[in-house]
């Protein structure tokens, strides 16, 4: 139940463009909240909201110093990404090899009689 508690807030944090493009961004390093927000037109309030999200989600993490605060690429979290991802390609290639196997019975059928 945790981890689907945190791939619901994971899947969540990427389901809106403004935030994939801010982890996009950051995956280049720490970023202060201005220099995140500065592609953007939106005005702060709202752009802060987004870094919010992704912060509850884990994605990334901050740190303030003075007025500063900056942000940065949390990659543990993006683990439980991969491994839903990873679950549901195992059961679809499973799934895959099974009808292969029966077509290529089907096939081998049809040809012997």
């Amino acid at each position: 139940m945790v981890q689907s508690a945190a791939a619901d807030a994971v899947f969540h944090a990427l389901s809106n463009p403004t935030r994939r493009k801010v982890l996009e961004r950051l995956s280049a390093g720490p970023a202060t909240v201005s220099q995140l927000a500065a592609p953007f037109d939106m005005q702060l309030p709202s752009f802060v909201q987004h870094l919010s999200v992704l912060e509850q989600s884990r994605l990334v993490k901050s740190t303030k110093r003075g007025r500063v605060r900056t942000y940065e690429i949390a990659p543990e979290r993006f683990k439980v990404v991969e491994d839903w991802l990873t679950a549901r390609r195992r059961t679809w290639e499973a799934r895959l090899d099974r009808f292969d196997r029966y077509v290529t019975q089907l096939k081998e059928r049809e040809a012997d009689s």
